[in-house]
């Protein structure tokens, strides 16, 4: 299996031209035989969107932009960051994984960061739930940047039976460490890797670059095996093009191996869980 990551710059506001950059990519992966083509979190948008969250919002199922990316994905898989129109007047931070013609999962961010340079919650409806989900290559999770720094939610991916776990993102570079290099992507970077290897997963990040409203979007899109062992990784400060063939047999490598999968027990959990929440509430 070939995996694509465009680590783009997305255009603030304007669909047209993001969708022309996005089939521009889209014609480059196919080029290079990629099976499945990945853009980061509000691709089709850019992110700091804020009172445009309306004018720039789809509706998957009627809109020409999602039938001409319905159109291509009978050629090559991809998955795209949007603002969703679930229902009239609410809107989401959504990703979707389209592919032979067809979207075949929505995720709609959990949890949306207002704090610090963030703002979420002001704009977008919180998401509800993490699936797993049928692709032709495998059960696979998504995720939205900072949904992928609650580990909780990737574990209910895993236990969902999850094989490739997709988190597309919009994260800012912060504290420069050394040179073209950020402090906030070294946190990325340790995340994929305990979750890929404790998951037993290919775990898949693809974050964005370029400059909006005085942030900087720090790129470093990377992919992790399922030893967790980074096997890919993107520029941190350019727009790229990252192209990584994976072979799935090494999640049941992995498996056998380390048998987290096989010893996981999400009923206990649950149980768990549900005393905790219990006693929050008394």
């Amino acid at each position: 299996m070939r995996v694509a990551l465009a680590q783009i710059s997305p255009h603030l506001g304007d669909l047209r031209r993001n969708l022309d950059l996005h089939f521009r990519y889209i014609e480059k992966a196919k080029k290079k035989r990629a099976d499945l083509l990945i853009f980061p979190e509000l691709s089709l948008t850019g992110y700091t969107l804020m009172d445009m969250v309306e004018e720039v919002a789809l509706v998957p199922g009627k809109d020409t932009v999602f039938r001409k990316l319905k159109a291509a994905s009978q050629e090559i898989s991809l998955v795209i960051g949007f603002v969703e129109e679930l229902e009239r007047g609410l809107f989401y931070n959504s990703a979707a994984f389209l592919s032979g013609g067809k979207i075949l999962h929505v995720h709609r961010k959990v949890f949306l960061p207002t704090y610090g340079m963030f703002d979420e919650a002001r704009f977008f409806a919180q998401g509800k739930n993490f699936h797993a989900f049928p692709t032709p290559y495998g059960k696979s999770g998504m995720m939205i940047c900072r949904d992928f720094l609650s580990y909780g939610a990737s574990y209910l991916l895993f236990a969902g039976g999850a094989e490739i776990i997709i988190v597309i993102s919009a994260a800012p570079g912060r504290g420069m460490v050394q040179e073209e290099s950020y402090e906030t992507s070294h946190m990325w970077e340790l995340m994929g890797e305990t979750v890929s290897r404790f998951s037993t997963v290919f775990l898949i990040y693809c974050n964005r670059v370029g400059f909006e409203d005085g942030k900087h979007f720090a790129g470093g899109s990377f992919i992790c095996d399922p030893t967790g062992k980074m096997v890919a990784r993107a520029s941190y400060v350019d727009q790229d093009f990252l192209l990584q063939d994976i072979n799935t047999d090494e999640i049941r490598t992995g498996r056998k191996k380390w048998p987290y999968k096989r010893d996981d027990k999400p009923e206990v959990i649950l149980e768990a869980l549900k005393r905790i929440v219990r006693k929050y509430e008394d």
